[in-house]
């Protein structure tokens, strides 16, 4: 919805148009819904895959309190679909989600999280705290990537496999 309005509209529109918020928040789940029982329906997935970036380096990028009334929700819609379909639901997002990582797991019941930074939190931290109860994927820093030597993606890539790649709940 937010990425339908812009940040700043969707912003504004929390506080001056709930009512639009909240039915734009139903029209775009039903459309989700459609596609995920669609594409479900279908043989041979190894997960039900969604994006939505919630956050930046330091917090969300809407309060969770807001992500509570509209995002969560509806999110678990497509997390039922996808485990009632016998498919993890696996989530991207970006940023500094640690004041929703409950939410998530929880409420939205997600199976697994892929994208990690380094200077927010590195994977093995967040492991190390949620990894008895989700997968989490990735964990070579993206900017690392970007702006790295290869021998700095190398060494990183297998410092990940070596503390990591036994543990049964984190995929490179």
């Amino acid at each position: 919805v937010m990425w339908l309005m812009s940040y700043e509209l969707f912003a504004v529109a929390i506080y001056d148009q709930p009512d639009l918020v909240e039915a734009l928040f139903e029209r775009v789940t039903e459309t989700l819904v459609v596609a995920c029982h669609n594409l479900l329906d279908m043989t041979n997935f190894v997960g039900y895959f969604i994006g939505d970036d919630m956050g930046h380096s330091t917090g969300t990028m809407i309060s969770p309190q807001v992500m509570r009334r509209y995002v969560f929700p509806n999110q678990r819609k497509l997390a039922d679909i996808a485990h009632a379909h016998n498919t993890p639901f696996l989530l991207h997002a970006c940023g500094n989600l640690s004041a929703i990582m409950e939410d998530l797991i929880e409420t939205v019941q997600v199976d697994a999280k892929h994208s990690f930074e380094d200077k927010i939190e590195p994977v093995e931290s967040l492991h190390a705290t949620y990894g008895r109860r989700i997968a989490l994927l990735g964990g070579v820093d993206v900017d690392l990537m970007a702006r790295g030597s290869e021998e700095q993606v190398r060494a990183r890539t297998r410092q990940l496999l070596n503390t990591l790649g036994d543990t049964g709940s984190w995929c490179l």
